[in-house]
Formats: C-alpha cells, structure tokens, sequence
C-alpha cells in the first residue's frame, strides 16, 4: 500500500500549525492520569499555543541545533515539551527520568546519554526539576546543563515566538536505544523521517479521523513517541494515553481503556498480550467490549503464535477477533516500521521444519512430529516504497527466498545515522549488497522470505530483548562476574531460550565457578540474581554454576553462547550447582503452593508475629522468585531479594484486588521491604494514588527544623577515627607524608609522587582487622574487595555505635543514610 507524503506539512511544526487551524476544537490527547478514570486532555490548538512558548524561551536561550533533554514522567507535559523543542529549533533527546529507587541503574545511562548527545538544556516539570537537578548535580558535564520547567511557562510567551524556519532535511530528535550503558547511540531521525514513516503508519493501519488510538507504550522510544504521539497527530484522530506503569500494575486498565474510548488502534510487544491472558479472569474478560478494535499491532520483541491464539480465545467473548491482529516488524534506525500485514486478516502463521531453521532453511514442515516442527508468525511484507533484503552477512550476496539471511532495508524512513559517530554510519546505515546498487541499512536481525512474506528468525549478534527492551549480553555477563569472587573472570554465558510456551523469552546465566575455600554456592547463586536484577532490572530464569573450563570457548577464547544455550538446553552441562524459577510469576492463574528452590539455605528472620498480610506477601514474592518462602527476609529490600520493577509495579496490582482500594504503583519504592510494605497497608504509612506529593511536601514542611549530629565516624590521612582527627587538627600535624617502600612495591613506580595523604588501614593490616563475619561476607571475598568498600561498612558502623545506636534498631524504620566520600 502507497503513502501519501504532503509536500506542504514538510515538518512535526508545519503538521502541527495545520492541525491547529484546520482542527482547532480537536482534543487530539487524553491522558488517564491514574490509568482509569481521572484524565486531562490537550487539544491541538493549545499545544500548539504551549509550544509556542516554550519555543520562544529556547529562542530566548539561542537554543537552535542544539540538543535538549526531555525528562518527563508520561504525560502531557511531555508532549509539550518535545513539540516545544521542535518549535524552538531544537534537538530533542526523549530519556526516561532518573529513578530514585535505582540510581545505580538509570543515572549511569542517562549521564552516557548526556555525554553522547553533548545536550545543553534539559527540558522539564516544576515537580521533577526539584528531584532531579540534586541528583545530576555531581555528574561529570552537569554543569553545562540549563534547566528549563516547561509548565511554568506562561502561555502568554507564545507571542514571544518566530518560526525557526525548519525544513524536512533537519534533525527532529535523536532516539536512544534502549541496551548497553557503556556506548548509547543515538539514532539520528529528520523531519523527513518521520513524516515518511508516520505516512507508511496511517496507509497501511487504515487510520483516518474517525480512528481512536488507545496507548500505554513509553514515550521515550520509538513505537510510544511516534506510533503513539506523532502518528494521532499526522492522521487527526483522538488518542487515550496512560502511564505504563499503570499498565504493568494492572494490564487489564488497557483493556478496559479499548473498551471505555471505543478504540479502534491499539496494542504492543507479545509480552503485554500475554499478561492481560495471565492477569484477568473469565468475569473480568466478559465485562469488556473489544468489538471496536480492529487493529492490534504487535512488534519490537519476537510475536508468537501460541499468544495469539491464547489471547484471541481468552477475548472472545469480550468481541475481539482474531481479524485484528496487526503482527509488524521495524526498528529505531528505521523510524519506526518496515513491514506489515493486510488489514484485516487473521495472521499468517507457518510451520517449518527445525531442523532446516537451524541449517539456515526455510522448509515448511508437512506432518512433522511435535518438536520437529516450529510455527512463525509472519511480519508481513515491505510497505511502500521501502525495499528489503535478505542478505548473506558474510559476504553481502543476496539469498533466495526460502534462506535465512540477514534483513537490510532500504528507503525514505532510514536514519541519517548514529549521532556523530560516522565511522558506524557507513558500517550500519550505507551497507551496499554485492552486486550493488542503493545502499541498505543492516538491521543485524536475521529472517527469511517466504512467498514475499518475511519471517524473523533471530539476531545476527547476540542480543537479548526482554519485554521490547534491548540487553547486551556482555553486560549481563559483567554484572555477574562482578557479583561473587569466586566466578571465573571471562568464562560466564547469557543468553534466552524459548520453552515453546509462547509467554517471552527465559533469561539464563551459565558461569565457571572457582569452587575451592569453601564458597557456598547458594551465596554466589543469590548474589547473581540480585546483581542481575539491581544493574538491569532483569529477573533470571536459571542460573548453572560449572566447573573450572567447561564452559564452550572459540579457539580464540570467545565465549560461545549459542552452544551454551544448546548444552542448558540439552541438559549436557557440568553442573555443580543450580537454581531454577520453578513457579509462575505473581498473579498468574492457577497459582498454588510455593515451589521449592533448587538451592535453599538460610532461615527467615521475621520479626515479631507474622501477620496474614506479610504471610501472603512473603508466598507470593517467593513465588515470584521461584523460592522458597523460608528464605524470604521480611527486613531485605524486594529489589535485593530480586524483585525486578515490573514484578514489583504487578505486585500492588495483587494487592489492589486483595485489599478493594487503589494503590500507587511506586508503593513497593516508597515501602521497599515486606515488613514495611506490610506496616503502611496496615495504616501507618500513605498507601494512596497520590501520597507521593504529599510526602514531599511533609518532607518540605519539615526541612527547617534544626538538625544535630549525635555518631560520627570517618577516616583521613594520620586520623582513622573523629578524636584522631580533632588531635590532628588541634596539634596542627602535617598529614602528608612519604611514600613508604611497601606501598611503592604494591603499586610500582607509574610516575607516581614521592609524597601523598594516606589511610593507614587499606592493606593487609586493614584485611587483618575487618571483621567479615559482622558483615555476612565471606573471608575470601572479604580479601578481594575494594578498600573503600571495606572502609564505608566499617566507618558506617562506627558512626552508629559513636551514637549508641544498635543497628539492628534501624532495620525497617524510616531512617536515611547519608556518606560523603572524596579522594585528593
């Protein structure tokens, strides 16, 4: 199907002035401000008047061609914010806001995004600009930043504004994909663009003014900002936006927002179609009406058939039809789609033989037995004037149809590139097959052809996507060597395997473990699913611990994940230890008795007696975990016991329903332990959609009262404690002093000064004299740890016993913990 591009809307600002005054009365966005009924609405003309005046305070900061980071939590705002950039004649950069529940997490990468992008302003809520400008402020390039709160800019400034005079060739924003936080690329995307793709979206969705779009997906990416904000805009039809926490709180809100709205556009990755199958009841389905839905999309992870099937059986009865599934496949360098369906048909699903898909074959399989055959559900075929290609990566020779190859595509919707790294743009963007011609981006998926219909088999490289967001696994492979000693440097796995059930995508580990000293393996097994879980926000499906080189190696000592994954599978590894999700997620249905773990140690220490709320929260984080209850500490943060944040966000969902009253789905980050979860729904702590604010504003209320230091602790040159150091002071002692021929020996030469400040207690003295065991912390990793980590827990523990404070006092009350730490 042909687009249609209009010459004269050649910008997002010249499609928006037209909507403005072609549509003025149009209120083209809803956003359900907590996922059901409460919701604010912003029409076309009032964006447009918004936009203007921030564009006119970019202007003010002679903000044209440079780049502004959007921080927004989902909402409006956002929205004016980035048509505010656009406007101003800036580049807007979409980034998800830190989170203050996972700093180490999410400030890594929006710092390696700042650093990438060399962003100057940063776009915001009068709310968040509070929160975040402190917890940025120490950031390396920080200090360039100009903050800029969108909602308190008076309309008036609009008249403020002149037209930036864009044209089609420039760049509209720079979307960063979601994946490694050590090197973010940033995909450069035009007006051109995005006008292209939006126009490929609104042919072949049939969209027209009469469309209602219902939309959950995150704005910072691709298919939440341009197939959920843009496109409405681009075809002039109403949209329902929400948070997508809410929609991971309770999927069904999603549903239920198809049925209230009349939706007839929505959807998103396979996950989120098999959550609602898990999370609702034959009641709850027969209370919605889905007849208006006539396009749900499915794209940005693997679409299965077995959840097709599951879904369209579980909403029949609520008037879904099978007819409406929209299976598609594009990506980020892409704008946004490359293929699709026919609309409307029921999707086309294939059965090949495995064997073949594994030679790199397409045969379909006639009458093969179970396991022999594999169905794929096809991504359509290439829209418009777009061209695809299926290409041996090896050497750029085109395949024949039935051959899997890699997926280049070519055409108007391409990416410029990646943001100022053209040594990856000819690599990526300007690939030209053998026999020549117009060059082709390389997607680095790999698919076949099959009657003009394109299959996605794969990645070329080894990425994972988990829920529609991108993994590298070398990353998840650091984080857990990181998390124990006694792992193997260079010689652990990640990788996904398929269970054949049609849900996602089951994350594994495989690592070498060192097993000598007597390390326990339950301790390295529970360190690596918290590590997991704390630095990518993953939740395991398996860990294998094996011994000392076994694990499958190139000649050139490249770890070989695929073989990895085929020995898991194939059950051929040498294990020495294991742990395995054995129960189904939270909420699922046919939920039963806790499973038992594969390793289990360790007694609860709950305090106090165990009330029926904390028994059903701690059965049900268990069966979340795959553990067993008994090793469930009511006192340990959910997110150290690895809970991921979409668990933890479902789990309010569960106690929503259990308890009949609504409930913020940031709770479990406001009350982090089952033993504090448990006190604030009891009724001594806010629980309410809306108590965050009123938190803070207590917290405000109170930050004039006057503050004392009762414990101190802490370590300087020539002072280990706070009466050495007043000495120090007092006497007027210089603490520098020469390099001692010890530390010279530990740290060679290198160029390094003959004189420095120095801590007396950092080697084998201070080893010595720590006392691992107060700590839980094994003598061995007690050796291998960093000094300064070694010195805080003890300075820590100093500063309370100097204040007559028993730690053990502090555990689940609401008590902050401040540390400076600085190097000279």
């Amino acid at each position: 199907m042909n687009a249609r591009v209009d010459p004269d809307v050649p910008t997002l600002l010249a499609l928006l002035r037209m909507r403005a005054a072609q549509q003025p009365d149009l209120e083209v966005y809803t956003f359900l401000e907590d996922g059901e009924q409460r919701e604010s609405r912003l029409g076309v003309a009032a964006l447009d008047r918004r936009a203007r005046a921030v564009g006119a305070a970019l202007q003010g900061l002679s903000a044209a061609g440079e780049r502004a980071l959007l921080l927004y939590p989902p909402g409006l705002e956002y929205i004016v914010g980035f048509f505010g950039c656009i406007y101003g004649g800036a580049i807007a950069v979409p980034a998800y806001p830190p989170d203050p529940a996972a700093l180490s997490r999410t400030l890594p990468r929006l710092q390696a995004i700042l650093a990438d992008s060399g962003a100057t302003l940063v776009l915001t809520t009068s709310a968040l600009l509070g929160l975040a400008q402190p917890l940025v402020r120490g950031l390396a390039g920080m200090e360039r930043l100009r903050w800029v709160a969108t909602d308190a800019l008076p309309d008036a400034d609009a008249e403020r504004w002149s037209d930036p005079g864009l044209r089609g060739s420039d760049v509209a924003f720079l979307q960063y994909t979601s994946g490694s936080t050590d090197a973010p690329r940033g995909v450069v995307l035009t007006h051109d663009n995005l006008l292209h793709n939006s126009a490929h979206i609104e042919a072949c969705f049939g969209h027209s003014s009469r469309s209602q779009g219902v939309i959950w997906l995150p704005p910072y990416h691709d298919m939440g900002l341009i197939g959920g904000i843009i496109q409405p805009l681009h075809a002039g039809f109403p949209v329902a936006l929400m948070s997508p926490l809410h929609f991971l709180q309770r999927p069904l809100r999603w549903l239920a927002a198809i049925s209230r709205f009349g939706a007839t556009t929505s959807g998103g990755p396979n996950f989120a179609y098999d959550l609602c199958v898990r999370k609702s009841s034959p009641q709850q389905r027969r209370a919605l009406d889905l007849r208006s839905w006539d396009l749900a999309f499915n794209g940005a992870e693997p679409v299965r058939s077995q959840t097709l099937e599951r879904f369209a059986d579980a909403f029949a009865p609520a008037g879904f039809r099978r007819t409406s599934f929209y299976p598609c496949y594009g990506l980020a360098e892409a704008t946004l789609i490359v293929a699709g369906g026919d609309k409307p048909t029921e999707p086309v699903v294939r059965a090949f033989g495995a064997r073949g898909l594994a030679e790199g074959r397409a045969v379909e399989a006639a009458g093969e037995p179970d396991g022999l055959a594999i169905e794929l559900v096809s991504c359509g075929r290439t829209l418009g004037d777009q061209e695809l290609a299926i290409v041996d990566p090896r050497d750029g020779r085109r395949v024949p149809e039935g051959t899997i190859g890699e997926i280049w595509v070519a055409g108007p919707s391409v990416a410029r590139g990646y943001w100022e790294r053209p040594e990856h743009g000819a690599q990526t963007f300007a690939a030209v097959p053998r026999a020549g011609g117009r060059p082709f981006l390389r997607t680095g998926d790999l698919g076949f052809l099959d009657d003009g219909e394109l299959f996605v088999t794969g990645r070329l490289k080894d990425l994972i996507i988990v829920r529609g967001r991108n993994h590298y696994p070398q990353d998840i492979e650091a984080t857990v060597e990181r998390s124990h000693v006694a792992l193997r440097p260079g010689c652990g796995a990640a990788f996904v395997i398929d269970e054949g059930e049609g849900e996602r995508e089951r994350l594994v580990v495989v690592h070498e473990l060192d097993a000598r000293d007597g390390v326990d393996p339950a301790r390295v097994l529970d360190g690596i699913r918290r590590a997991v879980q704390a630095e990518h926000d993953l939740a395991l499906h398996a860990i294998v611990l094996v011994g000392p080189r076994t694990i499958a190696k190139t000649s050139s000592g490249k770890i070989q994940r695929f073989a990895c994954r085929d020995a898991f599978v194939a059950g051929t590894l040498r294990e020495l230890a294991r742990w395995e999700r054995a129960a189904a997620p939270v909420g699922s249905a046919g939920r039963g008795a806790v499973a038992p773990a594969s390793v289990t140690t360790a007694d609860a220490r709950a305090t106090g007696a165990v009330t029926e709320l904390r028994r059903w929260l701690v059965d049900h984080i268990a069966l979340a975990l795959g553990v067993e209850a008994d090793r469930i500490d009511v006192r340990t943060p959910l997110a150290d016991l690895g809970l991921s944040s979409a668990q933890a966000v479902g789990l309010t969902g569960e106690l929503e329903a259990r308890l009949g009253r609504r409930l913020s789905p940031t709770l479990v980050y406001a009350h982090p332990t089952i033993e504090a979860l448990a006190r604030a729904l009891e009724g001594d702590a806010p629980t309410e959609v809306g108590d965050a604010a009123e938190l803070g504003e207590d917290r405000a209320a109170g930050a004039a009262e006057p503050i004392a230091i009762v414990g101190i602790g802490c370590r300087f040159p020539g002072a280990a404690g706070p009466e050495a150091l007043w000495r120090l002071l007092a006497d007027g002692v210089d603490a520098i002093t020469e390099v001692s021929p010890e530390r010279e020996r530990r740290v060679g030469s290198f160029g390094a000064p003959r004189w420095g400040g120095f801590l007396d207690d950092v080697g084998d003295v201070g080893i010595a004299s720590f006392d691992a065991e107060r700590f839980g912390i094994g003598p061995r990793e007690a050796a291998a740890m960093d000094p300064q980590q070694r010195l805080l827990l003890e300075v820590a523990l100093e500063a309370l016993e100097d204040a007559g404070v028993a730690p053990e006092r502090l555990a689940g009350s609401r008590t902050g913990v401040f540390v400076g730490v600085c190097s000279s």
